[in-house]
């Protein structure tokens, strides 16, 4: 399958712009998994999507994992989204971490399948982290980032196993023309401006970047590096980006760091000015528009044509 976007003619109108499916759970309301669906119901769950004026989705596996489809199941898929009018630019793993302290060396395969079926399905990049499963408390509160989560041990190696894994992961991707990016996630590897380009420094190669989410980070409620500066530190690096905002509210005398989803053009990120810094530095790659809380997927759509709005008209 030829690859969705060509990076060398892009402008405004054709920039892929992809649709995440965090909205979308992999467990249908009857009980049944998304997994074993027909492939017309994952149309009629995609042409939502195309619904919302998107011409591209990010599939991400937290609704269906592509990499644990067969060939013939995934050609089923192909033809779904050929149906709907979709792309798929990039493809995000979630909580599928290669060190994981039980499921690393399956997610560490399961990673390398992706791969395969990314190129398979015609997107350039793969996103992976390195985020561990929700907590309990994270599951018993409205928004997971406000209750703590699992961090990535303070062990060289364990450190070096995530190192040598993406690594091995930039070799394959390489090979089929794909790129990896490493999304940023707190209290982990990634979990800092300076961590993140340290740790891509680490992996040491040249499929291997980052998806700068400092969205995941400016949510917390503690204090955080101001987004500007994350932006100036990590766009350097970036092949695919997942975009989303929030308002934050910061009183430092009282020790007061609170946030909420919003919109990307009035959340605290000018999304302006980090997205023409990072153009400038030679930045080709897909945007996937995420939203949590409400209708995330009209959030997103209306995130989308700020996107349009705000990217160049010519390269």
């Amino acid at each position: 399958m030829a690859a969705s976007f060509n990076r060398d003619d892009l402008n405004r109108d054709n920039w892929p712009i992809a649709a995440a499916m965090i909205q979308y759970g992999n467990t249908r309301p009857d009980g049944s998994s998304v997994q074993d669906q027909s492939a017309e119901g994952w149309a009629a769950t995609m042409s939502e999507i195309a619904d919302a004026g998107f011409t591209e989705i990010d599939p991400t596996d937290c609704w269906l994992r592509v990499a644990d489809l067969s060939q013939a199941r995934r050609d089923e898929f192909k033809t779904a989204l050929a149906e709907v009018g979709l792309t798929v630019p990039a493809i995000s793993t979630s909580r599928r971490s290669i060190i994981d302290p039980v499921h690393g060396d399956e997610y560490l395969a399961y990673c390398h399948r992706m791969i395969d079926a990314a190129a398979d399905l015609g997107a350039l990049t793969v996103c992976f982290g390195l985020f561990g499963p929700l907590t309990d408390a994270q599951k018993q509160v409205l928004w997971f980032w406000t209750a703590d989560g699992l961090h990535n041990p303070d062990d060289p190696a364990v450190y070096r196993k995530a190192v040598e894994g993406m690594r091995e992961l930039g070799g394959h991707a390489e090979k089929v023309g794909l790129d990896i990016a490493l999304e940023m996630y707190e209290d982990t590897y990634l979990g800092t401006a300076d961590s993140a380009v340290q740790f891509v420094h680490d992996v040491n190669h040249p499929a291997v970047g980052l998806n700068p989410d400092i969205a995941n980070l400016i949510r917390l409620h503690k204090p955080v590096e101001h987004w500007a500066t994350m932006i100036e530190k990590t766009v350097p690096y970036v092949r695919y980006w997942h975009v989303k905002n929030y308002l934050r509210i910061v009183d430092e005398a009282k020790g007061i760091y609170l946030s909420a989803p919003a919109p990307l053009e009035t959340g605290v990120i000018s999304y302006r000015a980090a997205i023409k810094q990072a153009i400038a530095l030679g930045f080709r790659g897909a945007f996937g528009c995420e939203h949590y809380g409400g209708d995330g997927l009209s959030v997103s759509a209306s995130n989308r044509a700020y996107l349009r709005r705000i990217l160049p008209k010519s390269l």
